[in-house]
């Protein structure tokens, strides 16, 4: 059997790593094979990725092509050899994250969409989104300097995400701002629907 590819994804402070650690711990005690993975992967390319968002000194255009080479090698080695194998793979962060990132750097579009166009569309893709000022609120309290925490910044990732999710009706939007047990029952009734019988 073919297993269930599910994506959540999401601005920074929004609780994607989280609800996609709950979501898995759930499938698994209802007595779903799983795989928790995430991106940028532990791969080949992923200490780059890290390295240069931390750096601040990333070409915008060199670091989405970065995303979507760990991307390819992630789907490979990675996604679908556990989706063959009939897992549900629940990813921390997928195509949604480089298109919306880079549209926010003022990249084109259409280039973006081909870049991410033959990867594998997921079962089920879940925005966590709570308000932009909740998500600014818990940005301010971490001790980072990613290039990509800028307050202006994620105001416009904030926005391509709710776009994104505007057109396309298949995707699920849920708010993490209120208790995280009532985002998660929500997250599980989302993605119940995609489970088989």
């Amino acid at each position: 059997m073919q297993g269930i590819f599910i994506v959540f994804d999401g601005p920074d402070a929004a609780g994607t790593s989280t609800h996609a650690q709950l979501l898995a711990e759930r499938l698994e005690a209802a007595g779903c094979p799983v795989l928790l993975t995430a991106e940028p992967t532990d791969g080949p390319l992923g200490k780059e990725i890290r390295d240069a968002l931390k750096s601040g000194k990333a070409d915008p255009m060199a670091l989405q092509l970065l995303f979507t080479r760990d991307r390819a090698w992630h789907v490979r080695h990675v996604i679908e050899p556990a989706l063959a194998e009939g897992k549900c793979v629940v990813c921390d962060r997928f195509t949604p994250s480089t298109i919306v990132y880079a549209e926010a750097q003022g990249l084109d579009s259409t280039e973006l969409n081909n870049l991410n166009s033959n990867f594998p569309q997921p079962d089920c893709t879940i925005f966590t989104l709570p308000p932009l000022e909740v998500a600014l609120q818990r940005l301010a309290v971490r001790a980072s300097s990613e290039i990509f925490e800028r307050e202006d910044f994620q105001r416009k990732i904030h926005a391509g995400y709710a776009n994104m999710a505007a057109a396309d009706p298949s995707i699920q939007v849920i708010d993490t701002s209120g208790p995280q047990e009532k985002a998660a029952d929500e997250i599980w009734r989302a993605v119940s629907a995609t489970l088989p019988a």
